[in-house]
């Protein structure tokens, strides 16, 4: 058996399309199928603010598999155990969450390679080897793995040459709502000095030769990151895009228009 294509890490190396996903938040191998058969390329499997565990995300994720969209899974923390668990289920691609640093960013890669080239633990049989069942499997695996570094704090921002310089770093995300609050703008994404540190990332992660990706709350925010320069894009959540259609129908069904603010953001 040949090993498994990580459709996310070929959708955002691949030129000429700027790759949209979305956010999953609701938990539900449901909710997850449905918005991986939407026509979103990629969706992201976020353990990071939502309870889904272990167990979960391989229903998730066996969910996804049968749609046409690619997946990251975002882990809740640059941690080596977290990872050898979420790469033996099954991810591929794994987003690390508040990475300050390239000695972090170093880690977060050491966790995703087997020796010499890292830690990670070596099991012979289990669900990424399709239960044993991939042929050279340990020397394989490297390669259709993606490894994305969030980074979420000003500080970081300051540091993103030196963290997309670190080998083994696929891509880069900066986390917009983190990013402001560190900058003392907590819930305004859309200020000037956070835009401005926004475009100033996307562009340094170009430089670097590293794909960026964002999250935005609705299309005409997506499209202006993408005019900044960020290379895959995700636009809203599952439950965020429920929540804003259920009020936008009850608002014209009980004749109150809702405000454009109405419903979360992502």
């Amino acid at each position: 058996m040949e090993m498994p294509r990580n459709r996310f890490k070929h959708a955002i190396t691949t030129p000429g399309r700027v790759p949209v996903g979305t956010w999953l938040v609701s938990g539900t191998p449901v909710t997850a199928e449905a918005m991986g058969c939407t026509g979103f390329d990629f969706v992201v499997l976020d353990m990071e603010h939502t309870p889904i565990d272990m167990a979960g995300m391989v229903d998730m994720l066996r969910a996804i598999e049968g749609t046409p969209a690619g997946v990251i899974t975002r882990i809740p923390w640059n941690d080596a155990v977290i990872v050898k668990r979420a790469l033996d289920a099954g991810a591929q691609s794994l987003m690390f969450p508040f990475v300050q640093t390239a000695d972090e960013a170093r880690r977060a890669v050491a966790a995703t390679r087997y020796p010499p080239d890292g830690v990670r633990g070596v099991a012979a049989v289990h669900r990424a080897s399709r239960h044993g069942n991939v042929a050279n499997y340990q020397k394989l695996a490297a390669q259709e793995l993606c490894v994305v570094c969030q980074i979420e704090t000003i500080d970081a921002l300051r540091r993103l040459p030196e963290i997309a310089a670190v080998p083994g770093v696929d891509s880069l995300f900066i986390g917009p709502a983190d990013l402001s609050a560190s900058m003392g703008h907590l819930g305004n994404m859309a200020h000037p000095d956070v835009l401005a540190r926004l475009q100033e990332g996307a562009q340094a992660c170009r430089a670097a030769g590293k794909p960026v990706g964002i999250v935005g709350a609705n299309p005409d925010v997506v499209a202006q990151y993408i005019a900044f320069g960020f290379s895959w894009v995700a636009m809203a959540s599952d439950i965020a895009m429920m929540v804003g259609r259920a009020t936008e129908w009850l608002g014209r069904l009980r004749g109150a228009a809702p405000s454009a603010s109405a419903g979360p953001a992502y």
